[in-house]
This record gives structure tokens, C-alpha cells and sequence, in this order.
């Protein structure tokens, strides 16, 4: 592998902490962004996981820091290799070059590997794949992060299909660091090697999937507690504050299912759930009419989650 100039195509919650993930473990970065109105959106998502990063190396750096709970695998994987003012000037200096740039000829002009971070519409990918691939060198790797959506239903659209698979992130990826790599039927496994060399590059463990799976192995288990628990809400059974509680003092996760949609962000889930319209009222195992409603809801009312300030919970800004 000899990858070099990353392009992460979406500033969003994932978009930019790919991205600074990637330039924090030294790659030239670059973020693709539609407008200067998406500049100006994922500016301050950098700027807060700049100070992330910066306040879980000073955590790292004492007693309590060494604890398995608070220890970053992204930033360092052990205790051995810790150098605090290293690891300082890593995230400066990932900070400090990160590019945001609205010309989507000028952002992949040389790019080796492009992750596609965009919002959870097939429309909006085919959209973008068909404007990307006239416009990248042929030695070009392209992966979608799409949570949900299979990579042989876009890779026709990116005329490369042997060079296009889906490596998928879990949020907070500086912590949970792990990267699902999914191939489809016409991937070259050259490549899909390439990119599992990639995640370990970056800090993250490769988790290969080897057969198409909505979902993949996190989300496949993931989503399935998002929908029960919007389930429970949207047909009164109970509130968000207990549903989270039932989970959590239940099992002893320390999130429940409204804290994690806060965390992704209501507008992916409400894309999500939009792909679940189209089941029969009589099939369909949850009510996702309701769901869909009830996001629309809060996305109108700009309760985004934590991005925003307010989602189901209130967060300091």
C-alpha cells in the first residue's frame, strides 16, 4: 500500500473525524464539502475533536487515564509508545493541515483513496459517484462509510467497480476504533488488502466482512436496539429517559438507544429509517411511519443531537 493523499468526501459527524483521524496518523487530507455553507457546518466539528483528542491525551497522561475505559486505542494503542508531546504535536499538526475545499476537481486531483461520508441516500451517492468518476486518476480507491447500504448497489455508478468497496467506521473513532472492510463481487481483493492495510494505518482494528451485509457486523446489531427503542417511544409505550434507563441499568452499556441516536446524529437515523418506508404496513416489524415522523419532527425544530446542542437530551455547547 502506498497510499498518500486521503479525500474524505462529507464533513459530517463521521466525515470529520475520518478525516482527522486520518491526518492525525500523517496522511495529507483533504475534505470534499458542497457548499461554503458545509464549510462553515464542519469547521466546528473539527475544531471540537482537535480539543477531544488534545483532553483525552492529558486524561491518557494520568493515573486514571491508563484505565482500559479511558485509554484511546485511535491515539496510541498502548502505554508503551506514549509520548504526550508527540502525540500533542500530531494533533496540531492534523488541525493545522487538513484542507476543506468545495472544488471536487481540485480536491481528488491526485487523490489515492477517496472515502465517501455522505448522508445515508442512495440518491445523493449515485448523484456523487456519477460527478467523481470522470475526474480521478485511474490509480484511484474509492470506499463508501455507508452504514446501511450495499456497496454493489453504487459501484456501477463509480466506473472502477474492481477498485470500490465499503470500509465502515464506528463513531467516536479516536476510542471505538475498529473499521468493518466489505467487499462486493467485483472488487479486486488486491484492493480490499490495500485497505485493510489502510485502517491499520490509521489506528483502527480491520474487521474484514467477507460477504454483503446491510449493515455489515456493527450496525447489523446496532440498529435493530435504535429501532425497538424508537419503537417503544413512538407508540406511547414509554419515554426516551426510561427506554435509555431500561437499557442501560439493564445491561450495563453505558448508552441507551436515544443517547446513541444523539451521538450519530437524527438526521442519519431519519435517512435510515426513510429506507424502511417502502415495507407493507403488515410486514414491517416496527412502526416506521411513526419513527420517520417523529425525527422529521426534530430535525425541523433543529434538535440534530449532540452536534447541535439538542437532541432527545440537552448538551452543553
Amino acid at each position: 500500500m502506498d497510499y498518500k493523499k486521503i479525500v474524505v468526501a462529507g464533513g459530517g459527524v463521521l466525515g470529520s473525524q475520518i478525516a482527522f483521524q486520518a491526518a492525525y496518523c500523517g496522511f495529507d487530507v483533504t475534505i470534499w464539502l458542497r457548499s461554503e455553507g458545509s464549510v462553515k457546518r464542519c469547521q466546528p466539528k473539527l475544531d471540537t475533536l482537535k480539543t477531544t483528542y488534545l483532553d483525552a491525551l492529558k486524561l491518557m497522561n494520568s493515573d486514571e487515564g491508563k484505565s482500559v475505559s479511558n485509554w484511546c486505542r485511535g491515539l496510541v494503542f498502548d502505554d508503551i509508545d506514549f509520548n504526550y508531546d508527540e502525540l500533542v504535536k500530531k494533533v496540531e499538526n492534523a488541525y493545522s493541515n487538513i484542507k476543506l475545499v468545495i472544488d471536487l476537481k481540485e480536491a481528488v486531483k491526485d487523490a489515492d483513496l477517496v472515502i465517501e461520508s455522505m448522508a445515508e441516500d442512495i440518491n445523493q451517492k449515485k448523484e456523487f459517484y456519477l460527478k467523481l468518476a470522470p475526474l480521478l486518476p485511474s490509480k484511484t480507491v474509492i470506499v463508501s462509510n455507508s452504514s446501511t447500504l450495499l456497496p454493489s448497489k453504487m459501484a456501477k455508478f463509480t466506473s472502477r467497480s474492481d477498485k470500490f468497496l465499503s470500509l465502515h467506521f464506528a463513531n467516536s473513532i479516536w476510542k471505538n476504533n475498529i473499521a468493518e472492510v466489505m467487499v462486493q463481487s467485483k472488487t479486486n481483493m488486491k484492493y480490499f488488502d490495500e485497505v485493510i492495510e489502510f485502517a491499520k494505518e490509521i489506528n483502527m482494528i480491520p474487521l474484514p466482512v467477507k460477504k454483503e451485509k446491510a449493515g455489515y457486523l456493527l450496525n447489523s446489531m446496532l440498529v435493530p436496539l435504535l429501532f425497538s427503542g424508537m419503537d417503544l417511544y413512538v407508540n406511547g409505550i414509554s419515554d426516551p429517559e426510561s427506554i435509555d434507563k431500561a437499557w442501560t441499568l439493564g445491561t450495563g452499556a453505558p448508552k441507551g438507544p436515544f443517547k446513541i441516536l444523539d451521538t450519530v446524529g437524527l438526521t442519519t437515523a431519519y435517512n435510515i429509517v426513510k429506507n424502511y418506508l417502502k415495507i407493507p404496513s403488515f410486514l414491517a416489524p416496527y412502526n416506521f411511519k411513526g419513527m420517520a415522523k417523529m425525527l422529521k419532527t426534530y430535525i425541523d425544530q433543529g434538535k440534530l443531537g449532540m452536534s447541535s446542542g439538542e437532541g432527545f437530551y440537552k448538551y452543553k455547547n
